[in-house]
């Protein structure tokens, strides 16, 4: 996969992850939802929604039965509380108290009115009475403290009013009292995750999908194993991601959507081989689904397979029927075959999706940079001028429309462009780039001072060669040579190219640094024996030593090499 669009599937990934304020809870009350940690459709993450009833009926107002696999009473499947709504002030962070090491006592039975109690306490909870719902779980335990029920019921009835450490405690005591259960790890982890204890969080959800692994209902499985994969996710821990991700789609071999996503967690994880069946099973379902197809062809790109990945390209661009997928998928092909250095066929890619998208800004874009490559300039400059036409707030359209421009001599407009750019606050590499072309394009202007200023700021947020050689010919054009020699000192050791290490040698000489000028000259005309102007600046610094006889002989190959200032010099 290549570097461009491996980061386009981490942000995917990363855009889907819940925050720990979204962290739903095992729902007891209403239908909720789980965020899926790799898929987004539509602008935003996908849901799957469970039916609150038929994770855990006892809290249903109604008393409806359940209409599925449900666990009732006491047993594993039961859930949690919905989301608590935010409190007003952060919760302190909290751990669990430390577990006691005493045989837990088997819970005494409810009594009859015991029992009438847990009824109204359920329901004052399922009603949204909590108040009243706590009062009642409270003198329960009072009553009975070893059963575990009034424990998990007061730990919802405190989530939901946002008393997270309350919650913790409660929970904590389920975890002790009835450590087969998963609602009480589960629940911690919520606690965890909404405090920003995240490897506590991923610990607890573990626990939690271990306890209901093949005893809890289906339902309560997946919404476990999905809080798991989030904070997976979170951590960027692929390889646990795609083993959670292969569980989920085993509870449920008909979801496309989770058997996608671990194709997707396996090609992150490196397992990229191993995704391809999972990914063509996703596209003999669905065959005009363009994130399948891509990401097939990003496998293969990682086998070193590139002219497989734009031939799978072009065969799933025969099968979408949308000029936007089918421009989607040239773009691909595209960089990939750019990235293999067919930069013709990669513009006639780009050419061929801007024609199925003709709105498309980023293939516009896309196809500037691609004939930018190929040094077709004004080209690039008709292909940039489309893309801010479309997409005029784009800042990074305008800074390459700049650069462009700048390329081809055209510095007042180059200025004009990179304004526009700046204007709209652009990211902190386009900022750079930016601050480059207004530098040399001021350099050029003869206006040293506003090009040494912008050149400063663009190699302090990015450096880079270039940039470090165009601040060293502002400030040797000032004057300034120490500074001059500072900034190309710094291009030679980024890119040691023969234009950068005759600068340098120049500024060393102007500031009287002769040896260190000579020593870079004489590895310059070793390297370029022809290179007039350097054998021409080695005659001067070695007259400046007193080595005349040297410089002479220097000054007299400068010269034979037609440079006309070691003719006079020679005088």
């Amino acid at each position: 996969m290549t570097q461009r669009n491996l980061k386009v599937l981490l942000g995917l990934l990363l855009a889907a992850t819940p925050t720990a304020a979204a962290q739903t809870l095992l729902d007891t009350s209403a239908a909720v939802s789980v965020q899926n940690t790799l898929q987004q459709s539509q602008g935003g993450p996908m849901t799957v929604n469970f039916d609150a009833c038929n994770l855990a009926p006892q809290y249903c107002p109604d008393g409806r039965p359940p209409t599925g696999e449900a666990a009732s009473g006491q047993g594993a499947g039961q859930a949690a509380a919905s989301p608590a709504p935010a409190s007003t002030t952060p919760a302190p962070a909290t751990t669990p108290p430390a577990a006691t090491s005493a045989p837990v006592l088997p819970p005494v039975p409810f009594t009859t009115a015991q029992e009438a109690t847990l009824a109204q306490a359920r329901a004052a909870l399922g009603g949204g009475q909590l108040p009243q719902a706590r009062g009642l779980f409270e003198s329960l335990i009072a009553q009975n403290y070893r059963q575990p029920e009034p424990h998990f019921g007061l730990g919802l009835t405190l989530l939901a009013l946002g008393n997270l450490k309350g919650a913790n405690f409660e929970f904590t005591q389920l975890v002790a009292l009835a450590p087969e259960r998963p609602e009480g790890p589960y629940n911690l982890g919520v606690i965890a995750s909404r405090e920003g204890r995240y490897a506590d969080a991923l610990r607890l959800y573990g626990e939690a999908a271990g306890l209901a692994r093949g005893k809890a209902g289906v339902a309560t499985q997946r919404q476990i194993l999905e809080a798991l994969a989030a904070e997976q996710v979170r951590a960027r821990d692929f390889a646990a991601l795609s083993a959670t991700l292969a569980e989920i789609v085993t509870l449920d071999p008909n979801d496309v959507e989770a058997q996608f996503r671990l194709a997707q967690a396996q090609v992150l994880a490196g397992q990229g081989a191993a995704a391809l069946p999972g990914t063509y099973a996703v596209l003999e379902r669905q065959p005009a689904r363009v994130d399948a197809a891509l990401l097939v062809a990003d496998i293969y790109v990682g086998q070193g397979l590139p002219d497989r990945a734009v031939r799978e390209l072009d065969a799933a661009a025969g099968r979408v029927a949308n000029g936007g997928d089918r421009a989607l998928l040239l773009l691909r092909k595209a960089d990939v075959l750019a990235a293999s250095g067919e930069t013709r066929a990669a513009v006639f890619a780009a050419q061929d999706a801007t024609r199925e998208d003709s709105r498309n800004a980023g293939a516009f874009a896309r196809l500037a940079e691609l004939r930018s490559l190929r040094n077709d300039r004004p080209g690039a400059l008709a292909a940039y001028q489309k893309a801010t036409t479309l997409a005029p707030k784009n800042a990074a359209y305008w800074a390459g429309q700049a650069a462009v421009r700048l390329a081809l001599g055209q510095n007042a407009e180059a200025v004009r462009d990179a304004a526009q750019a700046l204007r709209l606050k652009p990211e902190a590499g386009t900022l750079a780039r930016t601050q480059f072309v207004q530098g040399v394009a001021a350099y050029r202007q003869g206006q040293y001072g506003p090009a040494r200023t912008a050149l400063r700021s663009s190699v302090a947020s990015l450096p880079s060669a270039e940039g470090y050689l165009w601040l060293g010919l502002s400030a040797y054009a000032l004057k300034d040579y120490a500074g001059a020699g500072t900034a190309l000192a710094e291009s030679v050791k980024l890119d040691p190219t023969p234009m950068a290490r005759q600068n340098l040698a120049s500024a060393l000489l102007a500031a009287a640094r002769y040896a260190e000028a000579e020593a870079i000259l004489r590895g310059l005309v070793s390297d370029q024996p022809k290179n007039s102007e350097a054998w021409y600046l080695l005659g001067l610094t070695q007259r400046a030593q007193s080595r005349e006889a040297e410089a002479r002989q220097s000054l007299k190959t400068a010269a034979n090499l037609g440079n006309t200032r070691a003719k006079g010099a020679l005088k």
